[in-house]
């Protein structure tokens, strides 16, 4: 069975990664799983414990660090976010595709432990569009959206790990560009593979 690849899809606060994602699951369940994420952050209104996030406290946190249980974690806005790798494996040793929707830094760091995976970054169509969004969402103070704004193109600047760029603007748009990517990179193959399967020789 041909293994699984892990997609990353980041982006800055605000852009609708979350959105995409959801959607892209919803229109294509078949195309790759998610995992759930682990944060120290308190739940927004609606978000479930085991669902959008595992909730846990700091010490919590640093134990689950400790007995090296994450793929990678990432400190953002006060708060850690971390990804389990034994969710990750189990998903790419069943031989389906996995979507991690991480921070940058955390983008990079899985990158380090597995080569082949594959970087998404989602823009914004415009800032101002971005900052309108982080303003309706109506879950951070003015000085976080100031600091969400100053760190946007810091972001950008980082980004350089990443080899596939996605403007959200029209959401279908993107959740298609992102679909394409995915099946694009599915059809990779190694030349030595083709020839075992297809024609019987190394």
């Amino acid at each position: 069975m041909k293994r699984g690849k892990v997609f990353v899809i980041s982006g800055p606060s605000g852009v609708g990664k979350g959105t995409l994602c959801a959607e892209l699951m919803r229109r294509y369940p078949e195309l790759a799983a998610t995992t759930v994420s682990v944060t120290t952050r308190a739940p927004r209104p609606g978000e479930v414990d085991g669902v959008h996030y595992y909730f846990r406290t700091e010490a919590q946190f640093d134990e689950m660090l400790a007995a090296e249980m994450f793929l990678e974690t990432v400190n953002k806005f006060t708060h850690r976010y971390g990804t389990l790798l034994s969710e990750v494996e189990k998903v790419l040793d069943a031989g389906k595709n996995v979507i991690l929707e991480i921070e940058m830094l955390g983008g990079a760091n899985v990158k380090k432990r597995i080569s082949d995976a594959v970087l998404i970054f989602i823009l914004p169509p415009t800032l101002a569009a971005l900052t309108d969004r982080i303003v309706g969402r109506g879950s951070e103070t003015e000085a976080q959206i100031r600091l969400r704004q100053a760190q946007v193109e810091e972001e950008f600047d980082q980004a350089d790990p990443y080899e596939y760029f996605v403007v959200n603007d029209d959401l279908a748009e993107a959740v298609e560009n992102v679909r394409a990517i995915i099946v694009a990179e599915g059809l990779k193959a190694d030349g030595k593979d083709v020839k075992k399967n297809y024609f019987g020789r190394n």
